[in-house]
């Protein structure tokens, strides 16, 4: 055992995993990082297939990138941003408020994505409070939601795995049964919807808008729940029925958000504009942690004024507005227009799905192909004309995961759903491999199990 790999062991507690699994399937030490590629102590490489947890857009040891962070700190590293500000935060706040959907006109920066979730959820409800309006006091989310880990973005997940040992802890969350476009209760299809499910929805704000102070989604793609992908008819109807009630909508893009769904934001596809919109994971482009919250003048107005306590939103975090990273984020922005990279996104994200659908169609493995932009993503069922899953004991997903590590792929499964969501800078070679790999340590699993 490599020495690295042993005081790992000894030393360290990695997230979102039982540490007992590494005693017998060892942490992989990674070296360095070159695009799509990542290459560890011992001199292997793995394709990052989940641009290493959905926030590596341009790839490994960008060359621009890598020039804006050694130029940034030459000049300034960081600084506090209570009463003071730095260029690239004023520079990126501008650039953020012209590019994202209309409305969203003031940035709250923070330094991950649970924060800007647990910030929105705060500001929605002060604002009811300051408003009089002092019954909205709870939230409302989707089933199989996830929204972050600390205990207020918590309250709003519902995946048991989470959050279920901690209930005791949360908030009293108003859950409502969410969109599943592969199971759909109502029969439809992804090419015929309209968003029938969003039946439930308008029940619960029929009955409880009263008490609710904001609607938290996952616009497009709720992501730990499997990569479920669904209409953008859904997005148009709760904003309708947001206004109509006076609750607000909170848009958690931190996973979809700069080109990862095919348009700059989600929302875009539905032609929406949220109340709050939460960004983070892509923002910095995998290099630094950052987030932001956008809001309206409406909101940001409520809290204006002479100073009070109770008026003012007493909020900080040590690195908001870090200035690096507001570099960082200002110089990905830039290549994602100035090389078009969203619209060669459509393009690569068009040719992944083509080929995992010729994939899927000779495996009797695959229950459904869902993709949108640059996700793509497979689930893996029992049988496909039940679509019934595999108990999750078996953990079918993880033992292919470590299957396709041998064969230079990182696959990171949710479930026993594989996806696909690779750095924009991935060609068309890499994107063949990555499919072709994945389905060898697909069906290498099955056969070795003999299922």
């Amino acid at each position: 055992m490599n020495d690295y790999v042993k005081r790992d062991l000894k030393y360290i507690w990695h997230p979102c995993g039982q540490m007992k699994d590494y005693e017998e399937f060892n942490p992989i030490v990674i070296e360095k990082g070159e695009g799509v590629w990542l290459y560890d102590i011992e001199g292997n490489r793995y394709l990052d297939c989940v641009s290493s947890w959905w926030t590596n857009t341009l790839g490994h040891s960008n060359k621009r990138i890598n020039e804006t962070i050694k130029k940034q700190i030459d000049n300034i590293e960081h600084v506090i941003f209570a009463n003071f500000s730095n260029k690239p935060a004023v520079d990126l706040s501008e650039k953020l408020v012209n590019i994202t959907p209309d409305r969203l006109a003031k940035v709250f920066f923070s330094d991950n994505g649970s924060s800007a979730v647990e910030i929105a959820l705060k500001m929605s409800f002060h604002y009811h409070m300051q408003k009089g309006n002092t019954k909205k006091k709870r939230f409302a989310a989707l089933s199989d939601a996830y929204h972050g880990e600390t205990l207020g973005a918590l309250s709003v997940c519902d995946i048991d795995e989470y959050n279920k040992i901690y209930n005791p802890l949360l908030l009293d969350t108003i859950r409502v049964e969410g969109p599943d476009c592969y199971r759909c209760r109502y029969g439809c299809t992804r090419d015929n919807c309209n968003a029938e499910c969003f039946a439930d929805m308008e029940k619960c704000m029929e009955e409880k808008h009263d008490e609710i102070s904001a609607v938290i989604i996952e616009p497009m793609v709720q992501g730990a729940a499997g990569m479920k992908i669904y209409s953008p008819n859904y997005l148009e109807k709760l904003r309708k029925i947001c206004d109509k009630y006076d609750v607000h909508l909170i848009a958690d893009e931190i996973a979809v958000g700069f080109g990862r769904a095919g348009e700059m934001f989600a929302c875009n596809h539905a032609q929406i504009s949220p109340d709050f919109m939460c960004l983070s994971k892509g923002i910095s482009a995998g290099y630094m942690p950052m987030s932001v919250v956008m809001t309206t003048d409406e909101i940001y107005d409520c809290f204006y004024g002479d100073y009070n306590e109770q008026k003012a939103f007493l909020h900080s975090h040590t690195y908001a507005g870090n200035a690096t990273s507001c570099a960082i984020a200002l110089e990905s922005l830039k290549i994602l227009e100035e090389d078009n990279i969203i619209e060669n996104n459509r393009k690569k994200g068009n040719l992944i799905k083509k080929l995992t659908l010729e994939k899927a169609k000779v495996s009797k493995h695959i229950g459904e192909v869902r993709n949108i932009g640059m996700i793509t993503a497979v689930e893996i069922v029992k049988d496909k004309f039940t679509k019934k899953n595999y108990p999750w004991e078996m953990r079918v997903g993880y033992e292919i995961y470590k299957i396709a590590l041998s064969k230079g792929l990182l696959l990171r499964p949710i479930g026993n759903v594989l996806y696909f969501i690779p750095p924009y800078i991935i060609n068309e070679e890499e994107i063949k491999f990555m499919v072709n790999k994945c389905f060898q340590s697909i069906e290498e699993y099955f056969i070795e199990n003999k299922l």
